[in-house]
């Protein structure tokens, strides 16, 4: 898991939903909102968001553009993310997309495909994370 709470934006509010696209509910289209907004359905095409998105385990948002204060991902997300705050994978959750977000938590169980950006990150360090694997394995070097 990716976490850090020293200094770490708060978590999405997901105790009290303003907004609840239901199960069966289909959007498609520009949703502007603002408070809680959870989403059990689908959505489909870009979300401009003043406050907190939470995507229900049978949620699916589909969006070129996807803007929140915080989000928080059980079910399905697929497309550009920005969070002022923190975007949280919970178990069972499935994000494919760039992100660039405050703070960024990735349970066990999840699936993440895309790159980070971390805002507030220097420069030099906010670009995607480059990792090589060793190409032998017999242990440190002697000298």
């Amino acid at each position: 898991m990716f976490s850090s709470t020293k200094g770490s934006p708060p978590r999405a509010n997901i105790d009290k939903v303003d907004t609840i696209i239901g199960k069966d509910a289909v959007i498609k289209g520009k949703l502007v909102s603002s408070g809680v907004v959870r989403v059990d359905g689908t959505v489909e095409g870009e979300i401009e968001h003043n406050g907190d998105l939470v995507v229900g385990k049978s949620g699916t948002v589909v969006a070129d553009k996807i803007k929140a204060k915080h989000i928080t991902v059980a079910g399905e997300l697929r497309g550009t993310v920005e969070a002022e705050g923190k975007l949280e994978i919970v178990p069972g959750g499935r994000l494919y997309g760039d992100i660039e977000v405050a703070g960024l938590i990735v349970a066990d169980g999840t699936i993440f495909q895309g790159t980070s950006r971390m805002k507030g990150a220097s420069k030099g360090s906010s670009s995607p994370v480059s990792r090589e694997t060793p190409k032998d394995d017999s242990g440190p070097e002697e000298k």
